[in-house]
């Protein structure tokens, strides 16, 4: 045990996380020949394309140092905000971290976030400047932030470059020195944390797991705590590239179990494995239930792939713990789910994946937050759905979620922040100069007014330069109202919204400017009306698409032609009256991007 060492590397999006740890894995030849590529780590397509790291990967390297081998669990983590329940995992699963930090663009607020995350739960931290081979790069400047920051030497401190190489010797020195190797007892009764699982439709379910206390053998009878289900570990083994089967796996080593589990409800992220004849006293201390913070309806487009739908989700939710569903009805969609998740690009991911990994197509309505709805009789319910919202009469007042926000951003940016922020109904709790140039803004926002556009927003007005990190603080009361959009006089719930009284007339002008474009014309006309309650706001008309019927009327007295006319009018009246309006995908992603 003693040389074994666990880590996991930490760091904002787009540091070079992924990049460095492939160096490391080249370096300690654990790939080599055609299996090295770019990002070796990131095996889905959808990672490799968009150049980000979606799910959190174990993998094992053996290194020498001082004639003395060692075994190295490396778990590279995603850098993105909506996807910190997968850090958080990792780090869970680790006695040490790698803080990486881009020498170009410093200590950004993601960067802070996971280090927190790291602190909390006492892990060993070893500072990395990475991209010291830019041009650009500030190495100096960025050792000030970090030392600042963590309290550390700067001789502490490892320069290195993913893309050359420099520096990956003495990083892994720096595991194998400053990282302590995982206190455990091999002979003690097994316990064993779950940090992941995969569907595999062939062998079942596979759960990763690290072991804390006791041994675990080939064919051993297991069973999980949380619902005292019993297994036989038909194979347990190492995670390399690929799975490399073990006949023992002791304390303090990262590996996987396969036991030909079917039901993707008996594993969950968090629970313990432990012996049936010999089992541990207690579970180990699990995570946190994840707390969604965007919901948004989730339906297949055809009604008969319901049911697959929901086997869809149930193998994602199994690869993604941070995902939650539960059925709901739409009058406009029919059947479907009512989704949680993380953030927007993890609900656009999961539509994706939806996509490319099920084959299925999904509409996704607009995402909406949940709200706390006090009524007159002092009773409290979780409204996630702006259609479950009760009767207006009987509601006492809404609460609505606050997130106290982090922005670090260069001094030149703090206007046009300070603006957006102000604009989306957010306070400034503080502000102050981090290092030279850089400011740390801290605000507090309501979470539905960033839901939408605000990190794109952001990312425009300070050229990229302004990094963004949350956190749910708390619900506060507020002026909302409930917001229908209304075809030909028929209320789509799938694109009823709640909103601020002050911003519902804006709102709601343009949700009815974006569906006229949006929505293709008929055979008759269509008004799309926005109202609160009774009470119309705003409204478009599609105007008919219309035979020239009047054509072959050339002079003549103007009676024949308006005789036509009449004619075809009352055709249309009576199409409108048995005609329905098709509302295609687009309308309902429009609202995202309204400006």
């Amino acid at each position: 045990m003693k040389n074994i060492r666990n880590f996991c590397i930490i760091a904002h999006i787009d540091h070079g996380k992924s990049t460095l740890a492939d160096r490391l894995l080249e370096r300690t030849g654990t790939v080599t020949g055609k299996d090295m590529e770019d990002q070796v780590l990131d095996d889905m397509e959808l990672e490799k394309e968009r150049g980000i790291t979606i799910k959190s990967h174990a993998i094992q390297m053996d290194y020498e140092l001082a004639g003395e081998k060692y075994i190295l669990n490396l778990i590279d983590t995603p850098g993105h905000v909506d996807f910190s329940y997968e850090v958080s995992r990792s780090i869970a699963a680790c006695e040490g971290a790698l803080l990486i930090v881009d020498a170009s663009q410093g200590i950004q607020a993601q960067t802070i976030s996971n280090l927190y995350m790291a602190i909390d739960n006492n892990l060993e931290i070893i500072p990395v400047i990475n991209k010291c081979d830019l041009e650009s790069a500030k190495p100096d400047e960025v050792e000030d932030q970090i030392v600042d920051l963590l309290g550390c030497e700067p001789e502490e401190i490892i320069r290195a470059s993913g893309k050359t190489g420099m520096g990956v010797d003495e990083v892994l020195r720096a595991i194998v020195e400053r990282i302590p190797a995982p206190a455990g007892d091999p002979d003690a009764p097994l316990q064993a944390l779950i940090f992941d699982s995969v569907f595999n439709p062939f062998r079942g379910i596979i759960a990763y797991y690290k072991i804390v206390n006791g041994t675990i053998h080939t064919g051993d009878l297991v069973k999980f705590v949380s619902n005292g289900k019993e297994y036989h570990a038909d194979e347990i083994g190492i995670l390399r590239l690929n799975m490399e089967p073990r006949k023992e796996l002791s304390a303090g080593n990262v590996g996987y179990i396969i036991s030909g589990i079917k039901s993707s409800k008996e594993v969950k992220v968090g629970d313990t494995i432990t012996h049936v004849d010999k089992p541990c006293s207690k579970a180990i201390e699990g995570f946190e239930e994840v707390k969604p913070m965007v919901f948004a309806g989730v339906y297949p487009i055809d009604a008969e792939d319901f049911e697959n739908l929901r086997a869809s989700l149930e193998k994602l939710q199994l690869n993604d713990a941070s995902l939650t569903f539960q059925p709901e009805s739409s009058a406009a969609l029919g059947f479907g789910f009512r989704c949680g998740f993380l953030g927007l690009l993890h609900m656009e991911i999961i539509q994706e994946r939806l996509g490319r990994e099920f084959d299925m197509d999904v509409i996704t309505t607009v995402p909406n937050v949940s709200y706390k709805v006090y009524d007159k009789k002092g009773g409290v319910t979780e409204v996630h759905n702006p259609s479950g919202l009760p009767d207006p009469n009987l509601i006492d007042h809404i609460e609505e979620p606050y997130i106290r926000a982090t922005i670090i951003t260069q001094a030149d940016y703090i206007g046009p922040i300070m603006t957006l922020c102000l604009s989306k109904r957010g306070e400034l709790i503080k502000q102050e100069y981090i290092s030279g140039n850089r400011m740390e803004i801290i605000f507090d926002i309501p979470l539905g007014e960033i839901v939408i556009d605000f990190y794109d927003k952001l990312k425009s007005i300070s050229k990229g330069y302004a990094s963004f990190d949350y956190h749910l603080h708390d619900f506060r009361e507020s002026k909302l109202v409930k917001l229908d959009i209304l075809l030909n006089g028929e209320s789509v719930d799938a694109l009823s919204t709640l909103t601020h009284a002050d911003n519902a007339v804006k709102f709601g002008r343009r949700m009815c400017e974006k569906l006229k474009e949006l929505i293709p014309r008929q055979q008759f006309d269509i008004a799309i009306q926005a109202a609160i309650g009774a009470k119309i706001i705003a409204r478009e008309t599609i105007k008919a698409v219309r035979k020239d019927v009047t054509a072959k009327c050339y002079g003549g007295d103007i009676t024949r032609k308006r005789k036509l006319l009449e004619k075809q009018k009352a055709g249309k009246k009576r199409m409108k009256q048995i005609g329905s309006v098709e509302v295609p995908q687009k309308a309902f992603l429009a609202v995202l991007k309204l400006d």
